[in-house]
């Protein structure tokens, strides 16, 4: 491991600390909504946020069209200018298309690639390793590895982040894994950022720690994930556990229900952020009755208090 503390390390984030995974506005009938899109944007950095994640899950990245998500970066890139740190998917279970896709994120102004594992195919973990570094080695930006099994059925191991970390571009983990032990270990073991990727899980990754969060519920609470990592960085825990308490109702009708870009779009068109929270099959929106409970739950977001 380096010599950078983790204080070097947090601080120059090339990511941002605070980012949101960003939902994919569209129109009903499926449509890229650019209006929609920009006030996404400006709503995010508005609320806390330094870095957005665009063509995720919650991007309904794997229902767009190679030229859609590139015209994602594209909008995104060039509403947020040098306000936030734009971070592009272009994960792909196809190692030569996602190479393409970060050439093209690259050419379109993206800031930084996220890059899953592999999903379905099922690659060994020397084949997960050659993927990520073939991927790393298609551009000069650097590279947020993304461990979510749960979607993917392949998690990267203790022994592959170790071999990715000595990649000169390959310098952060979106961690959605949920093992907090295997988190320490590895960052224990290397200079590698780590970033909560799963939302009931921000405060413990921060508190072990995580550098950030890219966040699913930061559409509705970007201040409060912001006040949450600031009190961990100045040391007041008290203050951090009472906005993770807090979230709690808002992170389970997010999250819970059904899936989070059917949830994060509803909540957006409840803030009047968005007209619509149309979807692309095989997503569908929301029934009245989650959407009850989302209100109930948005009611009672918690406030931050200054610092």
């Amino acid at each position: 491991m380096g010599a950078r503390t983790t204080l070097d390390r947090m601080s120059s984030s090339p990511f941002g600390r605070v980012l949101t995974a960003m939902v994919t506005p569209m129109a009903p009938g499926g449509a890229l909504d650019e209006a929609g899109t920009e006030k996404v944007v400006e709503h995010l950095l508005g609320t806390g946020h330094d870095g957005l994640v665009v063509n995720g899950t919650t991007g309904e990245a794997p229902t767009l069209t190679d030229d859609e998500s590139i015209a994602m970066v594209r909008l995104v890139t060039g509403v947020a200018g040098e306000r936030a740190r734009v971070v592009a998917g272009v994960g792909s279970n196809d190692t030569a298309h996602a190479v393409h896709m970060a050439e093209r994120a690259a050419a379109a102004g993206a800031h930084a690639l996220l890059v899953v594992s592999p999903y379905y195919n099922k690659p060994t973990q020397a084949g997960l390793v050659a993927h990520c570094r073939a991927v790393a080695d298609a551009t000069d930006l650097p590279v947020m590895l993304y461990d979510i099994p749960g979607r993917t059925g392949i998690p990267f191991s203790h022994d592959a982040l170790l071999a990715l970390a000595e990649h000169p571009r390959i310098l952060a983990v979106k961690d959605a894994k949920g093992d907090l032990a295997a988190s320490t270990r590895a960052m224990a073991a290397t200079d590698l950022l780590w970033f909560s990727g799963e939302d009931a899980l921000n405060l413990p990754l921060l508190a072990i720690g995580a550098t950030g969060v890219v966040s699913v519920v930061g559409h509705v609470a970007g201040a409060q994930y912001r006040a949450m990592l600031e009190a961990v960085d100045r040391g007041d825990l008290a203050e951090a556990r009472r906005l993770h308490r807090g979230l709690v109702p808002v992170v389970d009708a997010i999250m819970s229900p059904s899936q989070g870009a059917i949830m994060a779009k509803a909540a957006l068109v409840e803030l009047g952020v968005l007209d619509s929270a149309a979807v692309r099959l095989p997503l569908v929106e929301s029934p009245p009755e989650h959407l009850e409970a989302l209100r109930t739950a948005l009611a009672t977001l918690p406030t931050p208090k200054d610092s």
